[in-house]
């Protein structure tokens, strides 16, 4: 259990503010808890229940004071795809039921593996492009909601198009409450009071007074008014082969999801994120959100933006929300019943707008237009292709940047400063002239199998461009952390090849794996105790013993 969450948490200026902001939480989070179970085929109720039981769960056990966690529309797409690929004989609910313990079980496991290392790969340019994809989405999916259009169109630009095709059907009661509600919600920004907790008041209130469901706006209609009970999964109605299989590829998808939620949200609150105990967060919940009756679920960025911009500062927020959905489903249906949908949107579209971080956009554009790409190409991603996608492609730029960045390490000549100490950089300080007989010269970066044959070409190169009395070719290897067998068969050919030419090829500064794996392929032994050096120092009196034909120590 996390410490501080029953004391410190419970302080009055805590509860002023996470009690407002699970409330507002538990208003948003209601109409997508009734939606998105449609998405696979299961039951309205089922998607409240997977919206209460997880907040609680992840409360105990996650490591996050804000993110909230429930249902998503990545995980329900795979969830339906994984149903209608099973043979269920039984239940849908019970089947989806033994997916989500399945899924946290997996959690669990990655955790003892420590899997959530793949979270480094998150780059700031990357969680900047997906917090800024992420709320164009949340913006693009309240336009049927305000409009009272329902569209068919997914993503960004479509939901446009189509709106201002079909602009007849828009109920335009519904966008003027729409407009008036995030109008409230800016004039109410910065105050005391809990902007959407005030809107769903005030939209219910006119709702009773002016019959909006007369009038043709939506609203959220009769909800279930049963608990989430205690029960067994049906493991023994699924092919256990393919129940462990489609279950690991939810796992991945949601906790992708999650996790790039969890560190975006955390950026943007000022919280390091741990994957790893994330794991155990998302675990825990999906575990007993499974045994409750529930399906596969994750972080949720719709309900972590509203429990941030309500100023939630802890996991009471999320017991709030669960307290007031479990509320509302015993006392509450009736009231609810007459929330408008177009007053969720307002609440949704005012999150979404503050989570777009202009400044951080305009940082990365200042700093490195190739970090700036790579923000836009994650939001673009996510905008095009859905969450996962989104990032899965942002990686895969980021990666295949790298890869090509460390094809060409640069190298780097050295040589002595007249009435100075120490070895300088040829291209770094005109004054700086190399040391008769010897070329020195860095790698900086590793060498491996994909830019061995190129960095030979061009040492060679060096070696060939060197003046004529410059015998010694010795490589300064402090800035080459890693090599592997490709590379010691490089470095075992530079060597033949340099000799050819009257060149002794040294290492100095060689790093203890480096040194480790050119002893095992052979090619410290082939160049010679006395070529190699602990210490780029020692390179000048050696070299000024050989050239003398005095007898060398021991190298």
């Amino acid at each position: 259990m996390r410490p501080g969450l029953f004391g410190n948490g419970l302080r009055n200026a805590v509860l002023r503010q996470d009690v407002p902001a699970g409330l507002a939480v538990a208003a948003v989070a209601l109409p997508s808890a009734i939606a998105y179970p449609a998405i696979a085929g299961l039951p309205p109720v089922v998607g409240i229940y997977s919206s209460i039981v997880p907040l609680v769960a992840y409360a105990v056990f996650g490591p996050s004071r804000r993110l909230m966690v429930g249902p998503d529309a990545a995980t329900m797409m795979m969830l339906s795809a994984t149903l209608t690929s099973l043979t269920i004989p039984g239940d849908r609910v019970l089947a989806a039921s033994a997916i989500a313990v399945m899924v946290g079980l997996f959690c669990l496991a990655a955790r003892l593996a420590h899997f959530g290392v793949v979270a480094n790969f998150l780059s700031r340019p990357i969680l900047v492009g997906f917090m800024a994809g992420t709320s164009l989405s949340i913006l693009a999916g309240q336009i049927g909601r305000v409009t009272g259009v329902k569209l068919h169109a997914e993503r960004i630009l479509p939901p446009l198009f189509e709106v201002v095709a079909r602009w007849a059907e828009i109920n335009w009661l519904s966008l003027l409450l729409a407009v008036a509600m995030f109008v409230l919600l800016q004039v109410l920004r910065g105050t005391r009071y809990p902007g959407p907790v005030v809107v769903v008041v005030v939209s219910i209130v006119l709702s009773a007074l002016f019959g909006f469901d007369k009038l043709g706006i939506a609203v959220v209609g009769t909800v279930p008014n049963t608990l989430p009970t205690l029960s067994m999964p049906a493991f023994h109605a699924l092919p256990f082969k393919a129940l462990v299989l489609d279950s690991g590829g939810l796992f991945l998808v949601s906790f992708a999801a999650g996790i790039v939620t969890a560190r975006s949200f955390g950026a943007v609150a000022g919280e390091d994120v741990d994957p790893d105990r994330e794991l155990v967060g998302f675990g825990a919940a999906n575990i007993v959100n499974g045994l409750f009756g529930g399906f596969p679920i994750t972080a949720s960025d719709s309900r972590t933006a509203i429990n941030l911009s309500s100023g939630g500062t802890s996991q009471v927020a999320g017991l709030v929300a669960a307290a007031a959905l479990a509320a509302t489903l015993l006392f509450l249906g009736g009231a609810l019943a007459l929330l408008p949908i177009p007053a969720l949107g307002a609440i949704l579209v005012s999150a979404a707008i503050s989570l777009i971080d202009i400044p951080a956009l305009r940082q990365l554009w200042k700093i490195s237009r190739m970090e700036f790409g790579f923000a836009i190409i994650t939001a673009t991603g996510t905008i095009s292709f859905g969450v996962l996608n989104g990032v899965v492609v942002a990686l895969f730029a980021t990666l295949a940047y790298l890869v090509i960045k460390s094809m060409t390490p640069r190298e780097a000549l050295y040589g002595r400063i007249p009435g100075r100490d120490g070895f300088y950089k040829l291209h770094r300080h005109a004054d700086a002239r190399p040391v008769p007989g010897l070329t020195l010269v860095s790698v900086e970066g590793s060498v491996v199998f994909y830019n061995a044959d190129s960095i030979r070409e061009r040492l060679e190169a060096i070696a060939r461009q060197a003046p004529k009395d410059a015998r010694w070719f010795v490589l300064d290897a402090s800035t080459t952390p890693h090599v592997d067998s490709t590379a010691a068969e490089m470095f075992g050919r530079l060597r033949t090849d340099l000799a050819a030419c009257g060149v002794t090829l040294g290492f100095a500064e060689l790093h203890t794996e480096v040194r480790r794996l050119l002893r095992a392929a052979g090619v410290l032994q082939s160049i010679g105790k006395d070529m190699l050096f602990d210490d780029i120092e020692e390179i000048e009196p050696a070299l000024r013993r050989k050239t003398a034909g005095a007898p060398d120590d021991d190298g």
